[in-house]
């Protein structure tokens, strides 16, 4: 008997192919379009904001989520730099008091 089990040609000179899809790729690829759109998403709010956002256009249109009042803010109020313009809430940027005034909107108290 030999040192060692052979087997039969027709089985070991086979080779199959490595597959080209495998179950792994197919969870990283659902696993990454998810990633890609959040990140999608949450990139589009932020760059609205940023989009609708005219050159000199400084006045932020805030919407109050309580009462659901138009507040606008000046550059140097106090809460002019903690507020974040949303445009899927209906918030935006002006470039004057005046447009801001005209299109509905209060100056902010502080």
């Amino acid at each position: 008997m030999p040192p060692h089990r052979s087997f039969s040609p027709r089985y070991t000179a086979k080779k199959w192919p490595r597959p080209w899809f495998t179950m792994e790729a197919f969870y990283l690829a659902i696993i990454g379009a998810g990633v890609a759109g959040y990140l999608g998403v949450e990139a589009t709010a932020k760059g609205a904001s940023f989009a609708n956002r005219g050159v000199g256009c400084t006045i932020k249109g805030n919407v109050s989520i309580g009462s659901h009042e138009r507040i606008y803010h000046l550059p140097g109020q106090e809460y002019y730099e903690k507020t974040n313009i949303s445009p899927q809430y209906g918030e935006r940027w002006f470039c004057s008091e005046a447009e801001a005034r005209a299109a509905g909107w209060r100056r902010a108290r502080r």
